[in-house]
């Protein structure tokens, strides 16, 4: 399948910059247009010649010295009787081999060169599409575009992510806002790239100072096929939690260390209400091994003010 994979380089169309040329933009600017048009033109004749197995007329739309470099066995193929064995040998392996192309642009260089860029797509049935990057060099000779360089690179795969998994905490992105007239907890979580984590980043503000502040992870963990997540505060405490979804309410079983050596362990439980609110609470809290009363249920509100400016602004300067 290698090789017909990189068969689709040999829909773009490319060639060489003449060495001492010069070409104003303005002559550029008249030189483009039906230039381009001739070359998109070739490409779809380029297509259409390919997915009808006629070998002769692909390797007719090369330049006589063309050169390709076969990537499967690292061979040159030079001029159009070379591509046109190649080609037919391509042809006879897989008959049902069609190919694709997109053009992403095309620019030139000097009145006779122009460099393609573009995505092509090879199909095969049964098969997924093999697809790829390329460039390709047209030299113009005799009036004729033709084709002289061509190379290719593969798509890269899309980057892993864990959105799917974690997309039922996708509410909790924005800034979050609670307290009483002696303090404000204020909270703002995000995506990382790739949405493969949640970041939440918090500070307790006390009279108008940060008493404390810290910093959690959100993501999946695929071995053990749960929601975790990791908090760090600036008292040097740390924890960690599984998260399960039970009915409308995320309970969150965490356990930690506090800054003093103590080992802490609570259960908290989160309530989306709306929107713009969820319920927040923490039962069966035990440090060193003692238990402590529970904290009953907090609202806390999405922000709707400059507090997350703030908190930023703030513990960027801590």
């Amino acid at each position: 399948m290698k090789r017909f994979f990189d068969s689709l380089l040999l829909i773009a169309f490319l060639g060489i910059f003449p060495s001492g040329t010069c070409w104003s933009q303005e002559e550029a600017a008249e030189q483009a247009n039906p230039d381009e048009a001739a070359i998109r033109a070739n490409a779809e004749a380029y297509v259409e010649a390919y997915n009808k197995r006629d070998a002769k007329a692909v390797a007719e739309m090369w330049s006589p010295d063309a050169v390709y470099m076969d990537p499967t066995t690292g061979e040159a193929v030079v001029g159009q009787e070379e591509l046109t064995a190649l080609f037919e040998e391509d042809f006879t392996a897989t008959p049902d081999l069609k190919i694709e192309v997109s053009i992403d642009s095309i620019d030139f260089v000097s009145p006779n060169v122009a460099i393609e860029n573009g995505v092509a797509t090879v199909t095969v049935p049964d098969q997924e599409p093999a697809i790829s990057n390329y460039s390709a060099v047209h030299v113009k000779r005799d009036g004729k575009w033709l084709i002289d360089r061509v190379s290719e690179s593969d798509v890269p795969s899309p980057p892993p992510t864990n959105y799917e998994q974690l997309q039922k905490l996708e509410w909790l992105i924005g800034s979050w806002v609670d307290g009483d007239d002696n303090s404000t907890i204020v909270t703002e979580c995000q995506w990382t790239k790739n949405c493969n984590f949640i970041t939440r980043s918090f500070a307790v503000v006390v009279r108008d100072e940060i008493d404390l502040s810290g910093f959690q992870i959100i993501g999946w963990d695929a071995a053990a096929k749960e929601i975790r997540s990791w908090v760090f505060d600036s008292h040097g405490g740390f924890a960690e939690g599984t998260w399960e979804l039970e009915g409308d309410q995320w309970v969150i079983h965490s356990k930690g260390t506090l800054a003093s050596g103590e080992k802490s362990s609570s259960v908290n439980i989160v309530v989306p209400v709306d929107e713009n609110s969820f319920t927040w609470q923490s039962v069966n809290r035990q440090v060193g091994g003692q238990l402590l009363p529970n904290v009953e249920e907090v609202l806390i509100v999405r922000d709707q003010t400059e507090e997350s400016e703030y908190l930023e602004e703030e513990m960027a300067a801590e």
